[in-house]
């Protein structure tokens, strides 16, 4: 069953409805800036916490800590969450 992604509940004609506003409120020749400029913040946040998550790695690294539970962790998550979207799946209601 392939079901279509959504973007925060957000249907395209409110996305369109949002552009609009943004146009008339700063103006087409300011909205590649703003764009740009929430690119790299963006980007600049996921470098930090990508750092962030090296650090601790490494720290519990050295300190001799096992950090191969958590891969265990995720890995009987992963199996939880494709169980649960197998039975909900059929239950599920096409939009």
């Amino acid at each position: 069953m392939i079901q279509q992604a959504t973007f925060l509940f957000i249907s395209g004609a409110e996305i369109a409805f949002i552009l609009f506003i943004a146009i008339m409120v700063f103006g087409a020749d300011k909205l590649p800036e703003i764009a740009r400029g929430l690119g790299k913040g963006m980007r600049t946040l996921k470098d930090a916490s990508n750092d962030i998550k090296h650090e601790i790695t490494k720290t519990a690294e050295n300190s001799g800590i096992d950090t191969s539970i958590t891969k265990d962790v995720k890995s009987e998550l992963d199996k939880v969450k494709e169980d649960l979207e197998d039975f909900t799946g059929s239950v599920r209601r096409k939009f």
